[in-house]
């Protein structure tokens, strides 16, 4: 099971600067972060992007999903992260090394080199580069991201395991590819037009998560999901699960997570943080 989530690439097209854009998609790799989502995907939605688009929210996403000891080599320096100081801190467990047990932390590591019989140098935040041996049937290419167990580090003992880095992955797709892939799970998309979210309806909604995985995507300030898809608002207050399997724009169904706004609008986010505290509740 993954736990994907989608925003459109108009996410920061109420930021008056690139200072408020780099901040603002700082909460939303908070979101991704505090609910433990596998995936950020950016889709494209260029009808809705003013000034910051999807080259700018695809790079500082993921320099945010990347451990502070590796930034540097992953991206040097780059126009779109001037402004990368503001970013708040993630401070996932696998970063902080607070999830570390008998068994060794895991850590993100850079190949930074391909060598002759199995062997690479991986930039992991230690000292110097280290030297590891690959998994057999493992292949890798310099650049390339690795997970690593380090059971010492005095002297260092570590070596590479196979499986995703910790934390959530940045991609930008086409939203239908995302809702078609085999593992997208329960897929859900949030508008103000969607089924109201309330104390009868939760225990259900979560359950299904956490039976099937999650793909939730959002829309962006002023303009949300539907106009993004071209769907109406009445397509999808009409929409009757009794009478059709897929609610339109190829979701199981449509959410309203903010059922009682008080604001006119509400920031992307924010609808991150509310959707995803409810529907990924614990029984």
């Amino acid at each position: 099971m993954t736990r994907s989530v989608l925003v459109p690439s108009s996410v920061c097209r109420e930021a008056e600067d690139k200072r408020e854009a780099t901040r603002k998609l700082g909460y939303v790799a908070r979101a991704a972060a505090v609910f433990r989502a596998d995936r950020l995907v950016v889709f494209p939605d260029p009808d809705g992007e003013r000034r910051w688009g999807v080259g700018f929210v695809e790079t500082v996403l993921r320099y945010a999903a990347t451990p502070p000891y590796l930034r540097k080599e992953a991206f040097d320096t780059r126009d779109e992260l001037e402004y990368a100081g503001v970013l708040p801190p993630l401070r996932l467990s696998s970063w902080t090394g607070s999830e570390s047990s008998g068994s060794g932390s895991h850590r993100e590591g850079i190949v930074t080199q391909v060598g002759s019989e199995g062997r690479v140098r991986v930039n992991c935040g230690m000292q110097h580069p280290i030297s590891l041996h690959l998994p057999d049937d493992m292949e890798v290419l310099e650049g390339e991201r690795v997970t690593i167990r380090v059971s010492s580090r005095r002297p260092v003992r570590a070596k590479i395991v196979e499986g995703a880095p910790a934390g959530f992955q940045v991609f930008t797709r086409p939203i239908g590819d995302e809702l078609d892939r085999p593992d997208a799970g329960f897929r859900v998309a949030t508008s103000r037009f969607g089924v109201p979210v309330g104390t009868a309806t939760v225990g259900d909604l979560t359950h299904r998560v956490h039976e099937d995985g999650l793909t939730v995507a959002f829309g962006s300030p002023e303009r949300g999901l539907p106009p993004m898809l071209g769907l109406t608002a009445d397509a999808i207050r009409e929409f009757d699960l009794t009478q059709s399997t897929r609610a339109p724009g190829g979701f199981d169904t449509w959410l309203n997570t903010i059922p009682d706004q008080g604001s006119e609008v509400v920031r992307t986010e924010e609808a991150m943080f509310a959707s995803l505290a409810c529907l990924t509740l614990t029984e």
